[in-house]
């Protein structure tokens, strides 16, 4: 199985939630942090990927851990992007 196999992301309204949201998914199973995003008016999105099952556990575990500091505006999984998704997913990388 391929170990992009899917995106996981977590919209969260302020900074302190999605850091939350950030390290219990890279906790909880194995995925890559791919990026965040500060969209608008304190929304900031974090995304991860890897395969289908460890995105969606961890996806799970930032949903739980960010809700105990903040609120959700919006989360969800894409098992098997298409390709051209990657285009917007490779504007938000962190550089390390």
């Amino acid at each position: 199985m391929e170990r992009n196999d899917a995106l996981g992301f977590i919209e969260t309204y302020g900074l302190v939630s999605v850091l939350e949201a950030a390290d219990a998914m890279c906790k909880a199973a194995e995925v890559e942090l791919v990026g965040y995003e500060n969209v608008a008016s304190g929304l900031i999105s974090v995304v991860v990927r890897g395969d289908v099952g460890a995105v969606r556990t961890a996806v799970e575990a930032g949903i739980a851990a960010a809700s105990k500091v903040g609120q959700i505006y919006s989360t969800n999984v894409i098992a098997r992007p298409h390709p051209d998704v990657e285009k917007i997913v490779a504007k938000h990388l962190i550089d390390w």
